[in-house]
């Protein structure tokens, strides 16, 4: 997201300083605990003049490792780079993004991501999600987790991010039946009023680190209906 600018889903100013919590008594999460940035309007053709009718949504093979650890480098930057320390911007990048790891991830059958394209094959954002890795002791074996979805800041309000939302959604539905987890920042309001709406509860919480810096984050749930 564009620094400063409004969310028009979770009303929050991106890019504000966020409140970071050092030396926080909650277990660092696991591998898979990876924040997620907002959420976004689905689609929309009337009245904005930026629809996205154009975009290309597809899944992302073990040959966009490459695409995918840069952009996910470059849209952290640009949504959260001015809140941490160089240092420590500089070795989460290093952990989080780095394209081997990305490579066996794409390999793996129970994760998957989706890179959002313009027609012209500029890729714009992503999103990946698989088993959950959230620190909560009523994590199961068939909980699945959101665990990115970022968009490039000149997409924003189009509607690409809502068909990302909607394509990860989807891809969860195919499990019988799913658990869905979400990590969100504790202090995004509206995105947590948004994720209510959509049959998520809050029930946990944990420690997000960047480098040395501590982010206080909700961990987010909706159950299986059985």
């Amino acid at each position: 997201l564009l620094e400063g600018k409004l969310c028009d889903v979770c009303g929050v100013r991106h890019g504000n300083p966020r409140p970071v919590i050092r030396n926080l008594d909650i277990p660092p999460p696991g591998r898979n605990a990876i924040r997620l940035c907002c959420v976004f309007r689905p689609r929309r053709s009337e009245g904005n003049g930026r629809s996205m009718t154009q975009l290309i949504l597809r899944r992302a093979g073990a040959g966009d490792a490459a695409l995918l650890a840069r952009l996910g480098r470059e849209t952290f930057v640009e949504t959260f780079g001015h809140l941490y320390p160089p240092e420590d911007l500089a070795a989460y990048l290093a952990s989080a993004y780095e394209p081997k790891a990305i490579h066996r991830s794409l390999e793996n059958s129970s994760e998957a991501s989706w890179i959002a394209e313009t027609a012209a094959g500029t890729a714009i954002g992503y999103a990946t999600a698989g088993p959950c890795g959230l620190p909560h002791p009523e994590v199961g074996v068939r909980a699945l987790e959101l665990k990115r979805i970022y968009l490039a800041g000149p997409a924003q309000g189009a509607g690409a991010g809502g068909q990302l939302f909607d394509a990860v959604l989807d891809w969860m539905a195919t499990q019988a039946p799913p658990d869905i987890w979400i990590g969100v920042w504790s202090e995004n309001f509206g995105a947590q009023r948004f994720y209510a709406r959509r049959g998520f509860e809050k029930v946990g919480e944990y420690g997000f680190p960047v480098g040395q810096t501590v982010d206080r984050e909700f961990i987010l749930r909706r159950r299986p209906a059985f």
